[in-house]
């Protein structure tokens, strides 16, 4: 990768932008295509106001953020892609990523946060769906035409042109400067308001809740009988509205009500869009520093204060909970070391959402140039929080049991840029859009000692908290 440090200077820059595009096009001749991406500093602007305000329906998107930690990143359009499934599906996104950033020309605010060219992907929890209609790829990568990125008080515009023989320099530079100009107007916030109460909405489970309960009580017997030690089943609930989902809405609802969660959305260009907000981590990469959570193990939070508190003492203590967060524990641990990483932890605590808390471990390691993170994801998903254990009988019994396709939830869902820093969520706390209906998804983990009645309320709180923010 190529990077030309040269900052933008707003009073001449679409002249700047034309130049250099016109001598990497004539130092690339008769090579291969190649992309240049321009990055430019801006004041940070209400990246959901931007989605609102100047994305299509039409046109791919993904938006990601940390909102208790204020960054957030919007993707617009596509430069390039690819779409995979299989076995194969994390090598080959990685090899995609590795070979085109090779071929990036970076050209401007180079220094800002979130500058350059960042790759946006997305996987379903299986590598093969059961269906071939399945909504969504089962591995999907893109580098967008437009990316706008917040970062505290500092924001960055990132165009990611295809520099082949057929480009014109002036009219692209044009079109370049027209886009960073709408994207700097875009001044306001979005206004947050909801529909109190959502009595319109039509709701129905996607498999009757008894099936879910008698699941719960097969999968006990397999445990009794130690075929598996855990297995983490998904329940799912459609609602249908008489007038269409409003996506940026929900998704300020959901930054608005879940901080400490990540909250993301991507479609699919054909209607449908996955959104959410996850409090789990999978993994993340910063200058080769690793970090990962151990998130299993959960309660109600209290009406009171002093309910609260005993709710997170018996969290603390019970057996069955502090069980089902060790073998996450574990598991990461052990498959980090076949990567060869050295693994240091923090001790367990707990993680406060508005509606359930759960047993939270940090984990932490240094990752050599040569483990890029998508090795990493591909190592960890899926983790016994969102499969079981062992892993590859638990996944053999979730289709067994589950009468839906889990797409895109419980999945890895994130970002790598072009130096190999990336983040990546699970996609739980999920629901995919699509004009009137939506599709909301909650699981529980089922361990011995688990309760049938006790877990379906477990996911009926989840879908429930889900459902509010929605709407």
């Amino acid at each position: 990768m190529t990077i030309t440090p040269y900052r933008l200077d707003r009073a001449q820059n679409q002249t700047a932008i034309a130049q250099f595009l016109s001598t990497c096009k004539r130092a690339n001749r008769c090579k291969s295509p190649q992309i240049v991406s321009i990055s430019l500093d801006i004041e940070p602007v209400d990246l959901l106001a931007v989605l609102q305000t100047l994305v299509n329906p039409n046109q791919g998107h993904f938006y990601f953020e940390k909102s208790g930690q204020q960054e957030a990143m919007l993707a617009i359009d596509t430069a390039i892609e690819l779409k995979t499934g299989g076995k194969n599906r994390f090598v080959e996104a990685k090899e995609f990523i590795r070979n085109a950033s090779t071929n990036v020309i970076q050209f401007g605010d180079s220094e800002n946060p979130f500058s350059g060219a960042h790759f946006f992907c997305s996987f379903s929890f299986f590598d093969q769906p059961l269906h071939e209609n399945l909504s969504f790829p089962s591995a999907s990568v893109f580098l967008p035409r437009w990316q706008v990125s917040r970062q505290a008080n500092r924001g960055t515009i990132v165009a990611n042109v295809i520099l082949d023989q057929t480009l014109d320099p002036e009219q692209a530079s044009r079109q370049i400067w027209q886009g960073f100009q709408a994207i700097r107007a875009v001044k306001y916030n979005v206004i947050d308001f909801a529909i109190d109460p959502p009595s319109f909405l039509k709701k129905q489970d996607v498999s009757h809740t008894n099936h879910f309960k008698k699941s719960v009580s097969s999968a006990l017997e397999s445990i009794q009988n130690n075929h598996f030690h855990k297995i983490v089943l998904a329940h799912a609930l459609d609602v249908t509205s008489p007038i269409p989902f409003n996506l940026v809405l929900s998704l300020n609802h959901l930054r608005n009500l879940y901080s400490n969660c990540y909250i993301f959305s991507t479609n699919n260009c054909h209607g449908q869009t996955f959104i959410g907000a996850s409090p789990e981590r999978l993994v993340s990469i910063h200058h080769h520093q690793l970090e990962t959570d151990a998130l299993a193990g959960s309660a109600p939070r209290g009406k009171t204060p002093i309910d609260d508190a005993q709710l997170a003492d018996r969290l603390l203590s019970s057996q069955k909970e502090t069980h089902e967060h060790q073998v996450v524990i574990d598991f990461i641990t052990r498959h980090l070391a076949e990567l060869g990483l050295e693994t240091q932890r923090s001790a367990a605590r707990l993680l406060q959402l508005p509606n359930i808390q759960h047993l939270h471990t940090p984990i932490r390691a240094t990752v050599p140039p040569h483990v890029h993170l998508l090795d990493v994801v591909a190592k960890l998903h899926p983790t016994p929080a969102v499969a079981g254990a062992p892993r590859d009988l638990a996944c053999e019994q979730i289709r067994h049991y589950e009468q839906f396709e889990r797409s895109l939830y419980a999945a890895p869902i994130g970002w790598v840029d072009h130096q190999g820093n990336g983040e990546f969520a699970v996609g739980i706390r999920s629901a995919v859009l699509d004009g009137c209906h939506a599709r909301l998804f909650a699981g529980a983990g089922i361990v011995a000692g688990s309760n049938p009645d006790k877990e379906l309320t477990e996911v009926q709180l989840k879908l429930q908290a889900l459902l509010a923010a929605l709407v």
